[in-house]
């Protein structure tokens, strides 16, 4: 099993992430990403630790692996998933949403359907399915960190792929070689891209019959030759300690712009080829998009617990967790959080096996609750702004104020509560801000609101998975059991 040093080790291979106009030479010790590095190396070692939970041998090779990584086949490997999922989300209470567990377990459901990879053009000669299967072996034995990058630049949301002006502004394919395939353009959005292993490169977005050289679904080394990304803004830099924002300074998973200047790729990481139609099963027959989406509920449901008892605790040291308005609030925030957890709950109650043997959590329940998501988390922001209040703005400019024989006698005397030392509600109080308004803060807000796509996409999911044929029966019969009367 992989550990955190070997996983730090391997970010040392040349990757190019650019950063305010400049390479990063190393990102394991570069302050924008040493400390998200630092988290993920805490995953790889808990995930390593011989009574983990996490450790099982693997059906295809019989090497111990990380069962985040292999394909749950039973009720109980279902369960066992939930479990390790749920302890990598509450090592990092639920602020990565790309935890290594996300990309794995698309693949762990693409390799339980190779037949969804059969090369669309009979003339091909290729096999996909076995470049899908070897591939996810190969992540299972050496634990590799996969982000993904799947959805367009935004050059034009008004056309298709092939009508946008300019040379591959999306990842195409330009030529086709007896080693592999080179691809030119750029893709969107890598979290945690920067300190990832590989990188899944495909497009969700529907492609027209005229996109083929964008219908691809390739991996990629980050370390690639050609390969770049360009990052966003980090806030880690910008923490100014782990006191002040205790968020920033651990869990900022840089999100990055992909830019592929004439990127060989190997045949055996090539998954789709020209195939429209082969996109759409990668994700969806597959399971992949379920699987994977499970993981982010668990994910999703421990993060809503842990600001739930941000706001449960801010309460308490205020004061005001006996008022009738406060208990409202609160409960209100139990129920939205617990829509959530039981949902995680009902998809693996609800789960059975497909043909292939994959257990699929329900997807009634699943997209059910990501149909939410983008409602669920702004409102339960608001409730914890209105119970902290002007609380989070009166704390001092940092942890200096507190160390200062200058500064700390008022503090003591004007910042402390009843229910809590001035240096105790300091804490509390940067943390909430961290949790609602710092920076870091405002990019999970957002990402919360797209993180499976825009609402009427999740929405359009939870559509067509609830099942409406017995509800709409239901209606039929009831409609069937009475008319006009007679005579009227």
């Amino acid at each position: 099993m992989r550990t955190g040093t070997d996983y730090l080790a391997a970010l040392k291979d040349g990757r190019r992430i650019y950063l305010d106009g400049a390479p990063v030479r190393d990102v394991a010790h570069h302050p924008a990403f040493a400390p998200i590095a630092g988290t993920i190396a805490e995953l790889f070692d808990t995930a390593a630790a011989p009574d983990s939970g996490f450790v099982r041998e693997d059906p295809d090779t019989g090497r111990p692996v990380n069962r985040l990584f292999t394909t749950p086949r039973s009720q109980a490997e279902l369960t066992a998933f939930r479990a390790c999922a749920t302890a990598w989300a509450r090592h990092t209470h639920g602020w990565v949403g790309r935890s290594p567990d996300h990309v794995g377990a698309f693949l762990a459901a693409f390799a339980a359907h190779p037949e969804a990879f059969a090369a669309s053009d009979p003339d091909d000669g290729r096999d996909y399915a076995a470049h899908v299967t070897a591939y996810r072996r190969r992540v299972a034995e050496e634990s590799l960190y996969l982000s993904y990058a799947i959805i367009p630049p935004q050059a034009s949301r008004a056309s298709a792929v092939h009508a946008w002006e300019g040379d591959f502004v999306q990842v195409g394919v330009v030529e086709e070689r007896a080693d592999g395939i080179v691809v030119r353009g750029a893709q969107m959005l890598a979290t945690g891209g920067p300190v990832a292993d590989e990188i899944l490169v495909s497009c969700i977005k529907p492609l027209g019959p005229e996109d083929t050289d964008f219908a691809l679904s390739f991996a990629v080394p980050v370390g690639a030759e050609g390969l770049k990304l360009y990052c966003r803004r980090p806030y880690a830099p910008a923490a100014t300690s782990a006191y002040d924002y205790p968020l920033s300074s651990r869990f900022d998973e840089t999100d990055a712009l992909l830019v592929f200047d004439d990127v060989l790729i190997p045949w055996e990481r090539v998954f789709v080829y020209r195939d429209v139609a082969g996109l759409r099963r990668q994700f969806f027959d597959t399971g992949a998009h379920l699987l994977g989406n499970w993981q982010a509920q668990i994910r999703f449901a421990v993060k809503l617990r842990f600001l739930a008892g941000l706001a449960r605790k801010v309460a308490a040291v205020q004061g005001v967790d006996r008022f009738p308005g406060v208990v409202e609030k609160l409960g209100e925030l139990a129920s939205l959080t617990s829509l959530v957890e039981s949902a995680v709950l009902a998809a693996e109650y609800t789960a059975a096996p497909d043909a292939q043997g994959l257990w699929r959590p329900g997807a009634r329940a699943v997209y059910g609750a990501m149909g939410l998501q983008s409602e669920l988390y702004p409102r339960v922001l608001a409730i914890v702004r209105d119970l902290v209040g002007g609380g989070v703005l009166q704390v001092p400019s940092g942890v200096a104020d507190l160390t200062s024989p200058e500064t700390r006698p008022d503090i003591d005397r004007y910042v402390a509560g009843p229910g809590a030392s001035a240096e105790e509600r300091i804490k509390l109080f940067k943390l909430a801000w961290d949790a609602i308004g710092s920076e870091f803060a405002g990019r999970h807000h957002q990402y919360e609101l797209f993180y499976a796509g825009a609402p009427f996409v999740v929405k359009g999911y939870a559509f067509r998975n609830y099942g409406f044929d017995e509800p709409l029966a239901d209606i039929d019969a009831f409609l069937a059991g009475y008319d006009v009367p007679a005579g009227a």
